[in-house]
């Protein structure tokens, strides 16, 4: 019996092989044709794409907007490469709208604690932990986005790191990238659907989907039976909790899924809002693996972009990881909005509606 149940693990264990392979190359064509379909777009569109993102505020709540609405960060994040690949947006326009992915990836996390609202302590509990990934992105965009807007602190210096990896190519001048393995077959798709619009519209499901599925794929072969039993292991420590949610995260390629597993926990008292807090600010790094392989066209821009996705979650990590005081802050804060939200469930959801969807949609509409 025991023999029968191993080799089943083993069947189980190849079939997500595979399955993270096929996901994997359908990532790699899926931003491949973005990026050509991004290239094809007429002038008039990529002007108004220019507009729209013109102002950091705007690109920022766009970002915020996006993610929150399609739920993947990885998608809107590796999306965001693949267009400022092909040079329809600056990369100085493009690190606000990352910095709103961040954001708008935090919904899902909020969104999973609301599933506890019929037990008050719970609940508490819960939507503590939920927010607690929220507050974390949010201070660290308040502390970033202003450098980044007066300064480029974070676009100069991923540039300078950028031209290590591409020192031949001139980031001011046009956009040359090298072609992957599937740009063939992208370019005789793209030219057969002959609408640079719908094909957008197209890789950008296909993003999404080989994330999901890459995801799936990860969690199964790799995280689902070694979360459970490390659980004990992982949270003896702040530092050891942020090294594994770096790398569970980077596993999955999804911040959601792994913050997403901490809210139960927390819920069921199994781990406390505080020790969380550290795997929370590894998860945030671990996630940025997928714009790294999103810039695998070797465009200064492209890596650049990429960079400044690492640079913001691990500046945040820096702040606030070795400092106790600091770290207190956001858990403090969570704890206060945990609290209130069982007091009047009306402002979770209020919290909800306002953070991801109401004033985001009411400042890019009112920019315009």
């Amino acid at each position: 019996m025991e023999g029968l149940k191993l080799e089943k693990n083993k069947v189980n264990r190849t079939k997500s092989y595979l399955l993270m392979l096929l996901a994997l190359l359908l990532f790699i064509f899926a931003i491949d044709l973005l990026t050509v379909a991004m290239s094809h777009l007429n002038n008039e569109v990529a002007e108004n794409i220019l507009l729209a993102t013109r102002n950091p505020f705007v690109s920022l709540f766009i970002g915020l907007l996006m993610t929150a609405l399609i739920q993947s960060s990885s998608t809107v994040t590796a999306s965001v490469v693949a267009v400022v690949a092909a040079g329809n947006l600056t990369l100085e326009q493009a690190v606000p709208m990352v910095m709103g992915a961040n954001i708008g990836t935090t919904l899902t996390s909020t969104l999973v604690s609301l599933s506890y609202i019929m037990n008050r302590k719970q609940f508490r509990r819960a939507l503590s932990a939920g927010m607690l990934h929220d507050i974390f992105n949010i201070f660290t965009v308040v502390l970033l986005l202003p450098m980044e807007v007066y300064f480029g602190f974070l676009s100069k210096i991923s540039i300078s790191i950028a031209h290590l990896f591409v020192p031949n190519e001139s980031y001011t001048g046009p956009i040359v990238y090298n072609k992957v393995f599937t740009r063939p077959i992208t370019e005789w798709i793209s030219g057969t659907i002959d609408i640079p619009f719908l094909t957008m519209i197209i890789s950008v499901f296909l993003v999404f989907g080989a994330i999901k599925l890459l995801s799936s794929a990860v969690y199964q072969a790799f995280v689902l039976d070694s979360f459970q039993e490390l659980n004990k292991l992982i949270f003896r420590n702040p530092y050891m909790a942020f090294i594994y949610g770096t790398f569970f995260t980077a596993a999955v390629q999804s911040s959601t899924v792994t913050t997403s597993l901490i809210v139960p926990l927390v819920a069921n008292k199994k781990v406390s809002v505080k020790k969380s807090f550290p795997f929370i600010i590894g998860a945030n790094i671990g996630t940025t693996i997928t714009a790294a392989i999103a810039a695998i066209y070797k465009t200064e821009a492209a890596i650049a972009l990429a960079i400044v996705h690492f640079l913001f979650n691990f500046i945040g990590a820096l702040i606030f990881l070795p400092y106790p005081t600091l770290r207190n802050l956001p858990v403090l804060l969570a704890k206060y909005m945990g609290t209130k939200s069982v007091n009047s469930k009306f402002i979770g959801f209020a919290y909800i509606l306002l953070t991801f969807f109401i004033i985001p949609f009411l400042l890019i509409y009112f920019s315009n």
